[in-house]
């Protein structure tokens, strides 16, 4: 009767910690389809094929020379990415320490003593044992601490993933910043030269009488606003260069770069099917393995109810026989078994296990989330790239229309039907058309930047 007892608790201890050998599997109500807003469409759904622009290598994407070798220099210098490669590192050796832990633990433990009781001669007694201790894990307590230290691992190297990501995008973007500078700062300086012209024209026209004090005073004006514009676009240069100089890990320095016109950018953004997500982007990745770590301190804490079952041997040699002393010593063997079951703790291991499956669901709150908010950046980036299309379009038609204002306005005012004014006005609305394309090109490339990042691109 007792027998059959014994066989009936350890079945239904066994069946009941079934659970606890189960290895991570991600939840079946994860939403990953509908992610992507079609920026045309009306039904408001991207309709697309695994095709997907974030499995380019990142050199096809960034074609510039000079870009490719910045990149270059801050994959291997960067502070931040060198961080995150470290914690990997650190990462690999906890995994290894949780792997060691199914075999024994050999402790070398000599000891020695002298004694000596009512001025009688000092016995010595020693013992040199090696003590080896051996936690057999029958119910999953070392499997899941090994897992979850392999989840760890992984959700390590896609934080890694997410620092060389991020890093490319941020020195494409401030490279281009550079190159939208550098052409603003041409288009400036060409029209302070036109406006120190107009200035000396008015104040031949006012000396002739042709124009007055008002027209020479609008035309300085317009002129100062020019320089100052100079000296800000300046600034905004050094400024850039110095951020990118420290995020390759160097002094502020000048940067070599090309120019604006010559950049050359995929003509189709293939997004992919937002399953993919779950695989390229490490952010979403990270997310997940966070949920796994959670799920196997879960199981963990789940473990801590059943037996914790420990064979101890002990090997060496000693001189100590109970309460005598031996010279020589001997050989001295034992070995020892051990099952410790929880018993009057049992509060503290539930409310452990309720915060675990509590620290589960957050981080599955958070899995879903970090889908979201990665459909919603490809979906901006998309209409991004939408947006500045119709704006080039747009501004390149007014920048024409502003150059024949011009030329119409001075004709007019050679012939004595507009004033000098009415041509300053035009040309300071053709200054800032022009600006504004400029803008426009540079937003269009961010948004291919920022597709790019979205969709996991910059694993190679």
């Amino acid at each position: 009767m007792n027998k059959k007892f014994v066989y009936i608790f350890c079945v239904g201890v066994l069946l009941s910690s079934c659970h606890i050998y189960k290895a991570y599997d991600r939840p079946e109500n994860i939403e990953t389809s509908g992610m992507y807003r079609d920026p045309a469409s009306i039904s408001d759904t991207l309709v697309s094929d695994t095709t997907n622009m974030g499995n380019l290598p990142w050199r096809e994407i960034f074609r510039d020379p000079h870009l490719q070798a910045l990149i270059e220099e801050g994959l291997t210098n960067n502070v931040d990415l060198q961080t995150a490669t470290l914690r990997v590192k650190e990462a690999q050796t906890l995994l290894l320490s949780a792997r060691l832990s199914y075999l024994p633990s050999i402790n070398l433990a000599p000891e020695g003593s002298l004694s000596s009781f009512d001025h009688s001669k000092a016995s010595k007694a020693y013992q040199l044992p090696a003590v080896a201790s051996w936690e057999i894990d029958i119910f999953g307590k070392l499997l899941n601490a090994k897992r979850g230290a392999k989840a760890d691992l992984l959700q390590s190297e896609a934080y890694e993933q997410a620092v060389r990501s991020q890093l490319i995008a941020n020195i494409a973007n401030s490279y281009y910043t550079l190159l939208m500078l550098d052409r603003q700062l041409a288009i400036s300086e060409e029209t302070a030269i036109l406006w120190k012209e107009n200035v000396r024209a008015m104040e031949a026209m006012k000396r002739a009488g042709i124009a007055n004090e008002a027209a020479v005073a609008q035309s300085k004006a317009n002129s100062h606003q020019v320089e100052a514009s100079l000296a800000d676009l300046r600034r905004q240069i050094r400024e850039t260069e110095n951020a990118l100089s420290v995020l390759l890990a160097k002094a502020p320095q000048t940067i070599e770069r090309g120019a604006l016109e010559k950049q050359i950018f995929p003509t189709e953004l293939n997004t992919g099917i937002p399953i993919q997500l779950l695989a390229n982007r490490p952010d979403v990745k990270a997310a997940e393995m966070a949920l796994a770590g959670a799920y196997y301190t879960t199981n963990q804490a789940r473990s801590a109810f059943y037996p914790q079952i420990t064979l101890t041997g002990t090997a060496g040699w000693t001189n100590s026989a109970g309460n005598a002393i031996v010279n020589p010593g001997g050989l001295i063997l034992s070995a020892a078994g051990s099952l410790a079951q929880p018993i009057f703790n049992r509060g503290k291991l539930i409310a452990n296990l309720k915060v675990s499956k509590a620290e589960e669901e957050i981080a599955k709150m958070n899995f879903q989330q970090s889908i979201l908010n990665a459909g919603r950046e490809v979906s901006d980036a998309l209409y991004q790239y939408d947006a500045a299309s119709v704006k080039i379009n747009e501004h390149k038609a007014q920048v024409e229309n502003l150059n024949n204002a011009v030329n119409y306005t001075q004709a007019l005012f050679h012939s004595g039907d507009a004033s000098y004014l009415e041509i300053l006005t035009a040309q300071q609305s053709l200054l800032s058309a022009q600006l504004n394309e400029i803008s426009d090109i540079f937003q269009r490339m961010q948004a291919v930047i920022n597709l790019y990042q979205a969709l996991g691109g910059g694993r190679d």
